[in-house]
Parts: structure tokens; C-alpha cells; sequence
């Protein structure tokens, strides 16, 4: 403990007693910012949370990935089973469904207020943003519907 080139028996002088005191500050120091360091909650919680979130994001995004795939499957075998003529009809309703629409947003867009229709248009332009997420999203409940549907038929 000592930076003395004294030995233990001779009395320090006071050059060395201002050492061994700056030494010992020195220590004291570093001891109390460690103390500190280990009883800083915040900071802990702080790395916890960050840590936990990046895990989170991970996990979400790797959950994501494969509901995409798996309703892409889905999808894949659906359109496999199901016969042509009922794809054509289907196909057929679609167009038809698609010219009511517009029809019908036609006659909105003549009809509505300005506020509505600026309303609308920030709608429909956060569709098109978020377009895969909503047909993950409309395929999964196309195939838990399929699936209810088919385990009802088995009873």
C-alpha cells in the first residue's frame, strides 16, 4: 500500500503521508463509482428494456416472416384445389365487385364533402403504403376461416 522507498520502520515524512493520502482518495474514488455503477436502477432498466425490445423486434419479425409464408402456402394450395370454373366465377365476381366499387366511388367522390374526400384519400393512401401487411393479413383470416370451415364439415 505504500509508494514509499522507505521501509515500514522509519516514520513517513510528510511527502509520503500526501501520497499514500492521494493514493487512497484515488481508490476511494473508483470504489464509490463503482458502487454507484451497481446501484444505478434506472441505468439497469434502462439495458433491460433496450435488450428486451431488440428481442421483441426479432421475435415479431421472424413471426411475420413466417405467417407470410405459411399464408402464401395456403394461398398456393388453395388456388391448387380449387377448380377452374369456380376460379373463373371467381374471377368474374371480382371484376364485378371491382366496377361497383369504383361506381360507387364515383358517386361518392361527386357527392361527398371536400373534408370527406381528403379524409379518404389519406385512408386509401395508408392502404397502399401498408399493402403487405394487410394481405398477410386478409389471407390468414382467408385460411382460419377455410380451416374452421373444413373441421366443421368433419363433424
Amino acid at each position: 500500500m505504500s509508494d514509499t522507498h522507505r521501509t515500514d520502520n522509519e516514520d513517513p515524512t510528510p511527502e509520503d503521508l500526501r501520497r499514500r493520502v492521494e493514493h487512497t482518495r484515488d481508490e476511494l474514488g473508483m470504489t464509490v463509482e463503482a458502487l454507484a455503477a451497481k446501484a444505478d436502477v434506472k441505468a439497469h432498466a434502462k439495458e433491460r428494456t433496450a435488450a428486451v425490445k431488440q428481442q421483441t423486434a426479432e421475435k415479431a419479425a421472424l413471426a411475420t416472416g413466417q405467417v407470410r409464408d405459411k399464408a402464401a402456402q395456403v394461398a398456393q394450395k388453395l388456388r391448387d384445389r380449387t377448380p377452374d370454373p369456380v376460379l373463373e366465377k371467381t374471377a368474374q365476381a371480382a371484376a364485378q365487385v371491382r366496377d361497383g366499387a369504383a361506381r360507387a366511388g364515383q358517386y361518392a367522390a361527386e357527392k361527398a364533402p371536400e373534408p370527406l374526400r381528403e379524409t379518404a384519400g389519406q385512408a386509401a393512401t395508408a392502404a397502399r403504403t401498408h399493402r403487405t401487411p394487410l394481405l398477410a393479413a386478409g389471407a390468414l383470416v382467408v385460411a382460419v376461416l377455410l380451416v374452421r370451415r373444413s373441421r366443421g364439415h368433419r363433424r
